[in-house]
């Protein structure tokens, strides 16, 4: 992957990005939404078993992902994180590349502000370079998406990648586009009967 700067990629939508992802996804792929926008742009792509949308645990979208990429090796996983969320986090970086499962793809949804908040800024919108930061934890396989296409393109390769792969994007400040339905045993109930762990309810 070749990482190209933040500051020259095309700023696009979290809702556009998310249902293209949620289009390409053909073998029960697990998808870990983020908290706030990040899992309501999810709920509003497309609901499926197989999404644990996130409730009030800012910064655990990518620890959990990697906790099922590590439970389900032969699974595709996917998990979608807010910037704010990751920088609170950034400790999760290194160990999933300590970890090394060959099944995960984390996307990092960039708007440079803590959205839910407030929209104060986040270190990422003025100092800090959330892919740059990602390779020198020891995940080389990271890239920022330069536009729409690109974006597919690697979520594409990450599907054939034997490695961890992150994905940045830009992203404009609109809101989530739906509200997930805040039942925290009905989300863990159809996440695990998603998964095949568990019988339905």
């Amino acid at each position: 992957m070749n990482s190209t700067p933040s500051r020259n990629t095309k700023v696009m939508n979290r809702f556009d990005l998310t249902s293209r992802l949620v289009a390409r996804l053909k073998n029960e792929e697990a998808v870990v939404g983020g908290i706030g926008n990040t899992n309501f742009d999810l709920w509003a792509a497309g609901h499926r078993p197989q999404n644990f949308y996130m409730l009030g645990s800012m910064g655990l979208a990518f620890p959990i992902a990697l906790g099922v990429a590590l439970a389900q090796p032969e699974r595709r996983i996917f998990a979608l994180e807010g910037d704010g969320s990751l920088l609170m986090q950034l400790g999760a970086l290194s160990t999933i590349a300590t970890l090394a499962p060959k099944n995960l793809t984390m996307v990092v949804m960039d708007n440079g502000v803590y959205q839910i908040t407030g929209a104060q800024p986040t270190p990422g919108a003025v100092v800090a370079d959330i892919v740059a930061i990602a390779i020198a934890s020891g995940l080389g396989n990271s890239a920022w998406a330069a536009d729409e296409d690109d974006f597919e393109r690697l979520i594409d390769q990450s599907m054939s990648t034997a490695g961890p792969t992150l994905i940045g994007v830009r992203i404009d400040d609109k809101p989530g586009v739906g509200t997930t339905r805040r039942d925290p045993v009905q989300i863990r109930e159809r996440f695990m009967h998603g998964l095949g762990v568990r019988e339905p309810l």
